[in-house]
């Protein structure tokens, strides 16, 4: 049987427009990530490059994945004013992004 956890996953899948360089993706990510010093429902901050063989990434490039202490936190979070300061500086940078949030279930499995 399932049993839902009380933490959201707050996933964003983003594929920077093609005159963003390096260095400016660096320094959002750096920005993206020190919202956990400043929005205090947000416990992690963890990133990272596609690199599935699959090729079904649409184009796709970075995923940033936040855990956030709980659907009322979610609420907190997206509303935070550090929040909102930083989605200006990155929502511009994107030519796509798509955001999902959802709140894991634990699943056991017995091995025979």
């Amino acid at each position: 049987m399932a049993e839902e956890v009380k933490e959201v996953h707050h996933l964003v899948m983003a594929k920077f427009k093609e005159d963003i360089t390096p260095e400016k993706i660096e320094e959002l990510i750096e920005g993206y990530a020190n919202l956990v010093n400043l929005v205090p429902p947000m416990k992690a901050f963890h990133w990272g490059t596609d690199v599935s063989i699959e090729n079904l990434n649409e184009g796709f490039t970075h995923i940033f994945h936040a855990t956030i202490e709980s659907r009322e936190g979610l609420a907190e979070y997206v509303n935070h004013p550090a929040h909102i300061e930083f989605g200006n500086l990155m929502t511009p940078a994107m030519e796509k992004v798509i955001v999902v949030d959802f709140s894991p279930s634990l699943v056991q499995l017995q091995r025979e």
